[in-house]
This record gives C-alpha cells, structure tokens and sequence, in this order.
C-alpha cells in the first residue's frame, strides 16, 4: 500500500496582514529523483528565460534562483492575481512541455517571516552545490541567478 502524501496549503494564511507580498523559500524537484535534467546550460538558460518573463509581467518576483541537477531552490514573491500554487502549477506545466522537464507532483514552500529567516535560506541555497560535493564555492556553481 503506497502512502499518501500529506497535501500542504501554498497560500499565506488570510491573518497575514501588510501590504508588500510575502517573500518564500520554494523548492520543486524532478521525477525522478537523483537523476540531472536541470543543471546543463541549454536547460538553465531556458528556465532563467521563463523566470525573467515572469518576473517581467509581474507575475512573481523571483529573486534567487538555483538549479541543482534534480531540484532547484527559488526566493520568490508571488504579485499576480493567481496564488502561489496555481502560479507554480502553471509555471511547471509550461516548462515540462517547453523545455521538457519532468517534475514530482506539488513543491515545497516556507513563508519568510523577516529578513534574518531570508538571509539563512539565502545563504542555504547558495551552499547547496558546495554541501553536495559539487563545487568549492557556491561562487563556482554555474546555475544561480540574483535579481
């Protein structure tokens, strides 16, 4: 019997007050785990292309991007008109079609509540490829983009 999978809320909780959008920590991974689609140049200029669109049309604010060969980690904000779940919903689907990546059903989000929290998943990220064996510094990994 396969386990079911614990369906997560995407949406900042409506008690949230303020009036600049919410900063989130996202990572989304491939089907299958373990196995490199993201992390060849002709994939990330693709994805950075998708994100900059967006970005552009002020359909999120994408501020750190990394690609790690099975998942990428993202600090974004979410302005369109559509939440973070359909946002991300559509964004997956658009790439997996387009560029033809295959992504794992759903992603994983961690609202930011202030700048100490978003500067540790900032640095996070950056380390992910060092932590991974893949590179000395997070200066040598190839596949991040700070807007």
């Amino acid at each position: 019997m396969k386990p079911t999978r614990k369906k997560m809320v995407h949406e900042t909780p409506s008690w949230i007050g303020g009036v600049s959008p919410e900063c989130f920590f996202v990572t989304v991974c491939c089907k299958p785990r373990w196995h490199n689609q993201l992390a060849h140049d002709n994939i990330w200029n693709d994805l950075i292309e998708t994100l900059e669109n967006r970005n552009i049309r002020k359909v999120w604010q994408c501020r750190l991007l990394l690609a790690m060969p099975d998942h990428l980690h993202a600090l974004m904000l979410f302005e369109g008109k559509k939440g973070m779940k359909d946002t991300i919903r559509d964004w997956k689907r658009w790439t997996a079609r387009g560029i033809g990546i295959e992504w794992q059903d759903g992603f994983f989000d961690h609202r930011l509540r202030n700048q100490d929290s978003a500067q540790q998943k900032h640095d996070y990220i950056l380390q992910n490829p060092v932590r991974e064996g893949l590179c000395p510094t997070p200066q040598d990994w190839p596949y991040w983009k700070q807007w």
